[in-house]
């Protein structure tokens, strides 16, 4: 079957009247687009292999706005769009004002939990894959000093942060760790050229690795990283192609299979709480050709061994979304 998208853009979405099929599933990207190399783009390939694999087609809209969020997900209801696949914590808001109106819609949000019986939240624990990617960064160090760079400063972002700190010290117990936020609005998702100012500050502290959370803001990250020669690591989608022999990793956070499943259970969606963790392969770290001679053996053997901990439970790694505290680091 010849795969039809019914691709939408932001004004046409908006103005949808009959559009996605009944039953067919739409996503909702955030904003940065689907190709923003990071999130959204992991969003983007589990709705891409969720059509390649059933040949089904599906309803999709990048906002340019926030402002666009409610209008969205109610025009994409009315058209008998189901589930309905939100990619980011900004679609919580209009998500709780609008699920009431559609209880036959199943929605599936991600970062984000909205209570209502026809909502499935999926989150993320996003501390334990950012602690594996520590301990990498501080083993792959020859300065003791590694740093964080954090797209918009909320806790989900200082979540990641204080993750990677810990593991980097659990490795390093001595190791200085930077951590810098690139802004406090949404256009911090999405300014690579302050990334790369912030990348040159902390390389001029000292660091030699530096890890970017911070959607497509990092890209200008990585890019530096490479230009002045120091070791950088990805988030959410592997970005590891992005520089080969440059980027000593990516923290996977699998937003794709959150977004495959929740297609692929259609309108029998299982609807609540759902974590995504080391445990279930929800968060992890990307080993491939690009990455492959800066990982050693000793490097990879240490990680798993710390993954398999946290997934039978002896290793706990600290939630700063818990307490708003991180024990390995102060903002």
């Amino acid at each position: 079957m010849t795969l039809m998208h019914k691709f939408l853009g932001a004004s046409a979405a908006l103005a949808l009247t009959a559009g996605a099929a009944a039953a067919d599933p739409a996503i909702l990207f955030d904003l940065g687009g689907k190709f923003d190399k990071s999130f959204n783009e992991s969003a983007y390939n589990g709705a891409e292999r969720w059509a390649e694999e059933t040949g089904g087609s599906y309803a999709e809209v990048e906002i340019q706005s926030d402002a666009q969020r409610e209008q969205a997900i109610r025009r994409f209801a009315e058209s008998g769009a189901n589930p309905i696949v939100m990619a980011g914590f900004s679609w919580a808001t209009p998500l709780a004002e609008v699920a009431a109106d559609y209880p036959d819609t199943k929605f599936t949000i991600i970062d984000m939990v909205v209570e209502a019986p026809n909502v499935r939240s999926v989150v993320f624990n996003e501390h334990e894959g950012s602690y594996l990617v520590g301990m990498m960064a501080a083993m792959a160090s020859e300065s003791g000093t590694v740093s964080f760079i954090g797209g918009m400063d909320i806790p989900l972002i200082r979540k990641f942060a204080c993750g990677y700190a810990q593991g980097a010290k659990a490795v390093n117990p001595d190791a200085t760790v930077i951590a810098n936020m690139t802004g406090t609005t949404p256009a911090a998702w999405n300014d690579p050229v302050k990334g790369s100012e912030l990348t040159l500050a902390q390389i001029s502290q000292g660091s030699d690795v530096v890890f970017a959370a911070a959607g497509g803001t990092g890209v200008g990250v990585l890019q530096t990283a490479a230009d002045e020669d120091i070791l950088s690591i990805g988030v959410d989608a592997n970005q590891n192609y992005l520089h080969p022999g440059e980027v000593l990793t990516s923290m996977l956070k699998r937003v794709d299979n959150a977004v495959y499943e929740a297609m692929s259970q259609g309108e029998d969606l299982e609807v609540g709480f759902n974590v995504m963790g080391v445990a279930n392969e929800g968060v992890g770290y990307a080993l491939d050709e690009h990455n492959a001679e800066l990982v050693s053996e000793e490097m990879k053997a240490a990680v798993d061994a710390a993954a398999a901990e946290m997934a039978d439970g002896t290793l706990a790694v600290h939630d700063y979304t818990s307490d708003e505290s991180c024990p390995a680091l102060s903002f």
